[in-house]
């Protein structure tokens, strides 16, 4: 109902709101005397200094300041919602029934635009259900995703859907369910020039819903085989109801989970969400079209909090080429300012879960995430593949990245044993560690003046990779790239630059704009743009370009045939004597891949 929050349902809201229980959602509260005290939820600390007086209903952070004198002003705060916002949500937990009149303080005036928006975004996904899995016109898109290993259990848990061909279909009907033209013009689902033609048009549609299960936002994937022009993916863009910086998607599934094992798994994307999921790995979620981010934290480190152990966790399964690197060492630092513990996967077997989970089963995912290492372990193998841990330049650029995540952490004895492992991982006495360490900063701005020396070298030793070379060549001559993305994809290449690149020649491609200077638009690192303008510029890749193109193209397959082979015979002799049902499964299913790459390894000798 519209109109204003009576004052004497705010108080009964207030009287019924018990601040503790309210905050004890968000924050682990101990007794001190008559109060409670615990880490802000509201920024990272190392001690407890945020105060509640059951008292007087109220709350206070001796660091950052926030404090009000009710759980309605907390939630606001939490939450990130209007006052009006907050008083429903915690009359509908205490059980008040609230009372409206036609006029009041504008303060308590209600806006039902969000509830509305998310009644058509709820009533939208059980609509898009029903036409993947009643209908004759959903049969492509549902024959896709059971290709994919995805059972009708996982179907209805997420609420997988299918968006008809017709781009006009979907105003139409949403027009003949009484949903206004205002309310439909906020809602995201349309295109801003175009307001009759729906954004998803024969796609596969995956519902983003809150962390309370409304669905808010939703992604089209295009069903294979698509059309090479279309984008893979199109998505909602943000609404009143939809933040990415805040959503996670399957948190409502994940949540109880999460409180259940003591720790949250956070994926790159929601396909590889789901594929745990599948696996029964049910405490994973994954962020949306965004990096992972401090709201994103706060809300796993209310949810994925251990109370054996009395610490929240998480999981990173980030890819393993340079962009994921970077983002999992982003997301390591992050989570220790905040407080929050960290693992890493390590995939074994495959670029992502969903791979791993069709090739391999349940059992290798599950070890997989058993087998999770700590943060520091995973620097430190990252950081040693960067650097030379041999040298004495090495070294110091190991222990210059790794003060960053001592710097992180929250206690001195976390600090302490970090710069042991440091120590003894680098062979270097105490002493000269920790003199580093107190002097981190001089020591680095000494290492960044070395680093500006290295540059042309560095770039000189990039600019001998044969996968970029090959990429250069295509770029010589853009309509090679035909040739090329027929034969392979990103996930070939071993360089993460040659990656990045390939990505960027792709993106050019289907937005019809594959040319010299629209490449480099696309290029955000300098380096690799003055690499390719240096190549096209020289003239070298102006000669014998195909065959420079398709002998490198034949070497990549070759050299990424021998990684999967390499990984083949290590995982087999790891099942050497299989004795479980899954062991023997797995077993047959890795000898016969390994027997699909010799055939196709002898049929390229003859």
């Amino acid at each position: 109902m519209a109109g204003f929050i009576t004052q004497e349902s705010i108080e009964a809201v207030k009287r019924a709101a018990d601040i503790v229980s309210v905050v004890g959602e968000y924050v682990k509260l101990d007794k001190r005397g008559s109060d409670f005290w615990g880490c802000c939820p509201f920024h990272g600390e190392k001690t407890a200094s945020f105060h509640v007086i059951p008292e007087k209903n109220a709350y206070y952070c001796f660091g950052c300041h926030a404090g009000g004198p009710s759980a309605i002003k907390f939630i606001q705060e939490i939450e990130k919602i209007s006052f009006p916002e907050a008083v429903e949500l915690l009359a509908k937990k205490f059980g008040i029934a609230l009372q409206y009149s036609e006029n009041g303080n504008a303060e308590y005036k209600v806006d039902h635009t969000k509830d509305d928006l998310k009644s058509l975004y709820n009533r939208l996904a059980g609509t898009f259900n029903y036409l993947l899995t009643q209908t004759d016109s959903g049969k492509k898109a549902l024959s896709y995703i059971k290709t994919r290993g995805i059972t009708d259990d996982v179907i209805e848990k997420f609420k997988f859907g299918y968006a008809p061909a017709d781009r006009y279909w979907l105003k139409k009907f949403l027009h003949s369910k009484n949903f206004s033209e205002e309310l439909l013009s906020s809602s995201g689902l349309f295109s801003k020039n175009y307001r009759d033609i729906c954004l998803f048009s024969d796609r596969f549609m995956i519902p983003i819903f809150d962390e309370r299960g409304d669905c808010v936002a939703l992604s089209g994937r295009v069903i294979p085989p698509a059309d090479e022009s279309q984008r893979k993916y199109i998505n909602s863009p943000e609404t009143v109801i939809y933040s990415k910086k805040h959503t996670l998607f399957a948190l409502n599934l994940a949540k109880r989970s999460m409180g259940e094992k003591g720790f949250a798994i956070i994926c790159e994307g929601p396909m590889d969400c789901i594929a745990y999921h599948q696996a029964g790995i049910t405490n994973a979620v994954a962020s949306c079209g965004t990096s992972f981010t401090e709201e994103h934290i706060q809300k796993l480190k209310r949810y994925a909090y251990s109370r054996e152990n009395g610490v929240s966790t998480v999981y990173l399964s980030f890819d393993s080429d340079g962009a994921g690197q970077n983002a999992t060492r982003k997301a390591i630092l992050a989570c220790r300012k905040a407080g929050v513990a960290v693992k890493v996967i390590k995939l074994t077997g495959g670029k992502d879960p969903s791979e791993i989970l069709l090739k391999y089963g349940a059992e290798t995912l599950t070890m997989d995430v058993n087998n999770a290492i700590l943060d520091s372990d995973y620097l430190f193998e990252s950081l040693m593949n960067e650097y030379p841990a041999d040298t004495p330049d090495g070294k110091a650029r190991i222990s210059m990245a790794f003060f960053q995540y001592v710097d992180s952490l929250q206690t001195d004895i976390q600090k302490e044993t970090s710069l042991e492992q440091l120590c003894q991982k680098l062979n270097l006495s105490s002493q000269a560690v920790l003199r580093d360490y107190n002097n981190r900063e001089s020591a680095r701005s000494r290492l960044e003046k070395r680093t500006d020396l290295q540059n042309s070298e560095t770039e000189e030793n990039i600019r001998k990779g044969m996968e970029l070379r090959v990429l250069l060549a295509v770029i010589a001559d853009t309509n090679q790239f035909e040739l090329m993305r027929r034969e392979i994809n990103e996930d070939v290449f071993e360089s993460s630059e040659a990656k990045q690149l390939f990505i960027i020649l792709e993106d050019c491609y289907q937005q019809k704009k594959l040319s010299f200077s629209s490449i480099c638009e696309h290029c955000k690192d300098p380096k690799l743009t003055r690499l390719i303008t240096e190549g096209v510029m020289s003239g070298e890749y102006s000669q014998n370009t195909e065959k420079i193109i398709r002998d490198g193209i034949e070497i990549i397959k070759e050299k990424n045939l021998k990684r999967q082979m390499d990984y083949i015979i290590e995982r087999l002799k790891t099942l050497k004597n299989p004795s479980t049902p899954e062991q023997i499964q797995e077993f047959n299913s890795l000898m016969k891949e390994k027997m699909n790459i010799d055939r196709l390894v002898c049929s390229k000798k003859n």
